[in-house]
């Protein structure tokens, strides 16, 4: 590996292609969380939403990524190698992930504690954002870090349509036969999933600091 890295054209290439799938799997963990939170909401508050939503999630999830790469440029008029397919993609898969653990974290909320915020005049809005959505944060963590995990895969799997990412580096690898290039691709991957791990560890006990105590 220390042969490959030698030359600057292929640190170069590693950089470009490490930033890429940061940008490729990033972006759609928040836009999902940001989709997944009003919808999780909804399952909770509306009774007859809770498993027609649950349901419509768990079967676009078990669509395959590589199929949905394909289809959206379809669907969406973009260019089959625009980074946007990924985007998408990966943002909805996320919600889809992400649905029910918001719905189960908001329901971990005690009711005494909603009914005290309610009782001291916090209307719907601010007391999601001020009491509820705090104090679900430590069931809602653990399904994004799951979330995050799965966004960093399946990010390698768009370089089979010709998008970049760290997955660039198991094809061109393939390719050239080259495979201390393929061996780089999977570890720097398996690396970038626990620095992004330990990362929202992190960001989720700053959080929650009344957890540590």
């Amino acid at each position: 590996m220390i042969d490959f890295f030698n030359s600057p054209s292929n640190r170069e290439l590693v950089i470009t292609q490490l930033v890429e799938h940061l940008y490729l799997s990033l972006l759609p963990l928040v836009l999902g969380v940001l989709l997944a939170l009003p919808l999780g909401r909804l399952a909770q508050r509306v009774g007859w939403l809770r498993g027609a939503l649950q349901n419509t999630a768990n079967v676009f999830y078990t669509i395959p990524s590589l199929a949905l790469f394909v289809i959206l440029p379809g669907i969406m008029g973009t260019p089959l190698l625009s980074s946007l397919n990924v985007v998408i993609a990966l943002t909805l898969y996320t919600a889809a992930l992400l649905v029910r653990p918001v719905r189960d974290a908001l329901d971990s909320v005690p009711g005494h504690v909603v009914a005290a915020a309610t009782a001291i005049g916090y209307r719907p809005g601010r007391r999601l954002f001020a009491v509820e959505l705090p104090l679900a944060v430590p069931v809602l963590a653990a399904a994004v870090r799951v979330a995050s995990v799965s966004n960093i895969s399946l990010v390698s799997v768009g370089a089979l349509v010709g998008i970049g990412g760290l997955g660039r580096l198991f094809t061109d690898g393939f390719q050239r036969d080259y495979p201390q290039q393929i061996v780089i691709g999977i570890v720097l991957t398996l690396l970038l999933a626990l620095v992004v791990d330990l990362l929202l560890v992190l960001l989720w006990r700053l959080a929650t600091p009344w957890a540590r105590r």
